[in-house]
């Protein structure tokens, strides 16, 4: 519980953080009060979005039919930060597998794209694909499918506990989302830094060898996840089978040099305390 309580000392009004592992779930703060979770949107549309592609109704490297899609570029260019697209804008600004450019844009795109093969709005079908089997009652998408996503400390243990052991995908699609695309690419992780390779699921960042980074110094290259810019965290670390989230009510950009040491330092405690750190 140790590696639970030093998130009380963050610099932010709000906190809540929790450990799920086999041991069950472990939880420090208000299970019920509602976060803006920022960007760890984009790991739980991408989820919907793979619920689509099992259903057969968007093609994960077919063609995308936007306008404004560069040519050749797929839901998985899209879903992995890899068809050019710039932070906000429609317009590419690098050609397709050139660079790890992310993207809020991408998203909204893969999202367009799902509308049309799925002849419903991206929100019906956020809720219905993910959001009710799951059971997240206190979540909802309230706009872009990037970043506008408001839960519950309840709900992302729900999403996190997925990440990790999913009910609705099939293991050979969690193993896709969890891979690196396109893994000679570098780029950016916005507030982090620049890497020669970037590695990157589809909707989740893989940690690699980046580092720094967000995630622990323990925490092994397979670990995936997300950040927000709400100053939310959340990952899944495969090989010591143990994934957390974070929310808290303070900017990122606020306290992000602080943000970036102390939740490294939360993740190797969490590592720590399951006996799974080097």
């Amino acid at each position: 519980m140790s590696a639970l309580c030093s998130v009380t000392d963050w610099p932010v009004d709000h906190v809540a953080a929790a450990i799920v592992s086999d041991r069950g779930v472990e939880h420090i703060g208000d299970l019920d009060r509602e976060f803006r979770i920022a960007s760890l949107t984009k790991p739980m549309t991408a989820w919907a979005i793979m619920v689509a592609v099992e259903e057969g109704v968007v093609d994960l490297d077919g063609p995308l039919l936007h306008v404004s899609a560069p040519e050749g570029a797929t839901m998985r260019h899209l879903l992995s930060h890899a068809a050019g697209f710039g932070f906000n804008g429609i317009e590419p600004i690098a050609p397709i597998e050139r660079t790890r450019t992310y993207s809020n844009s991408g998203f909204e795109l893969a999202a367009e794209e799902l509308e049309r093969g799925a002849a419903m709005s991206f929100g019906q079908y956020f809720d219905e694909a993910l959001l009710q089997p799951l059971g997240m009652e206190r979540t909802g998408l309230h706009g872009s499918p990037a970043h506008r996503v408001r839960s519950t400390l309840g709900d992302m243990i729900t999403f996190v506990s997925e990440m990790r052991r999913s009910r609705l995908l099939a293991p050979a699609t969690v193993a896709e989302i969890t891979r690196t695309q396109y893994p000679e690419l570098g780029g950016i992780v916005p507030g982090v830094g620049r890497f020669d390779l970037c590695p990157w699921g589809l909707g989740v960042e893989v940690r690699g060898d980046k580092s720094p980074h967000w995630t622990g110094r323990a925490n092994s290259p397979a670990t995936f996840g997300h950040f927000g810019g709400a100053g939310t965290m959340m990952w899944v670390d495969p090989v010591a089978d143990v994934g957390v989230v974070a929310l808290a009510d303070r900017p990122f950009d606020e306290w992000s040099d602080t943000a970036l040491e102390r939740w490294p330092e939360f993740s190797d405690a969490v590592l720590a305390e399951s006996g799974a750190a080097g």
